[in-house]
């Protein structure tokens, strides 16, 4: 059974505090009709810190899509290597024993994806499979840890590479003066993460089962619009209410492997806002401390879109307080509005493989 191993989480060195973020927010839009609901807002989110690419002064400037998206790329440069590595040492790997790469992103764009990229400079093999995923935004996390699952069932021994880039700030909009968009950038941060699914041995997090569920009429109630400047976030205000609808179809996934989503061992949940958590914990009758990790995460990082569910991972795989054969549910939810769902088990086996290269059933055929 194919395993989540403990993902490696960076975070770049420039910093802007929840004090900080209100007080720019006081300067830059003064004149705004909406300023005190939006402050409001903004404060709601309990984001005590959040971090950037780019010192605040520059992440406020447009220089223009052509420059950001270069910024993008020079970064994702900079630091994903390191996070690979640490997640390949987490799972006891190494880069030859990767048979494909799932990369997500939803701020920024290439082609190639900068999976080609990986595999020329950083000893991945010539034959690995690329799966680049960039229009599910925080979702796409658990999509990744889902289709990574679904590859090593394929393909029984694999094993996958997960990556995820998420630079929020480049897709700063100075002329969005929407409610939704203000509330946005105070919301939002930058992050790299990455983790390994081995397909045999490793401990964490055994996947079982997994599912995807969408709220039918709810595709434009987060998107982006794509404009001459980059990226527009588009976010309506019904979105935090969406728990309400996206509750019974976790019970739904977890049911049909006889689990309770009520009753788990650990939650590992995107933690898109405070609210997404409260009325999670809410309707699935789930006690708030129950989601603890996904808190940390918001609290300290913000919402680093599909690097949510790696970090909140992460956290419960540093504090070392999950037993043997505990259950539990990763849940990521991002633009559809779609919920990827993964149930699996903790387990503490660990058990290295011998590097091999890998022969597909196709390749057999041929």
């Amino acid at each position: 059974m194919p395993t989540l191993c403990c993902p490696a989480v960076a975070v770049p060195e420039y910093t802007i505090s929840l004090k900080e973020t209100l007080a720019l927010a006081r300067i830059l839009h003064a004149s705004h009709e909406q300023l005190p609901l939006v402050l409001r807002l903004i404060g709601n989110t309990k984001v005590d810190r959040r971090h950037l690419v780019q010192p605040i002064e520059e992440t406020l400037r447009h220089p223009g899509l052509e420059t950001r998206n270069l910024i993008y790329v020079r970064e994702a440069k900079a630091r994903i290597p390191a996070v690979v590595q640490k997640a390949l040492a987490n799972a006891r790997l190494v880069a030859d024993q990767i048979d494909a790469i799932i990369f997500v992103s939803c701020t920024g764009f290439t082609m190639p994806s900068l999976i080609a990229w990986m595999i020329n400079e950083l000893g991945f093999r010539s034959d690995t499979r690329q799966l680049p995923i960039s229009q599910l935004g925080c979702a796409a996390g658990g999509t990744a840890i889902n289709r990574a699952h679904d590859f090593c069932l394929a393909y029984p021994g694999a094993n996958v590479l997960i990556v995820a880039c998420e630079f929020c700030s480049l897709c700063y909009q100075p002329t969005d003066l929407g409610v939704g968009n203000l509330l946005s950038n105070g919301l939002f941060g930058d992050a790299v993460a990455a983790a390994v699914v081995r397909g045999v041995g490793g401990a964490g997090i055994h996947l079982v089962s997994n599912g995807t569920r969408l709220v039918p009429g709810t595709e434009d109630w987060i998107s982006y619009a794509v404009k001459s400047t980059g990226f527009h976030f588009c976010l309506d205000k019904r979105v935090p209410g969406t728990m309400e609808q996206l509750a019974p179809e976790l019970r739904s996934v977890s049911g049909q492997c006889g689990w309770d989503a009520g009753e788990l061992d650990f939650y590992i949940i995107h933690a898109g806002g405070p609210r997404i958590l409260d009325d999670l914990s809410h309707f699935l009758g789930v006690v708030p401390e129950m989601f603890a990790y996904s808190r940390a995460t918001l609290t300290e990082y913000g919402n680093i879109a599909s690097c949510v569910v790696l970090d909140a991972a992460r956290r419960m795989f540093e504090a070392g307080a999950v037993h043997e054969g505990a259950r539990g549910i990763i849940a990521g939810f991002g633009p559809g509005i779609t919920a990827e769902v993964t149930l699996g088990k903790w387990t503490n086996l660990v058990s290295t493989p011998v590097a091999k290269t890998r022969i597909y059933p196709e390749e057999v055929m041929a």
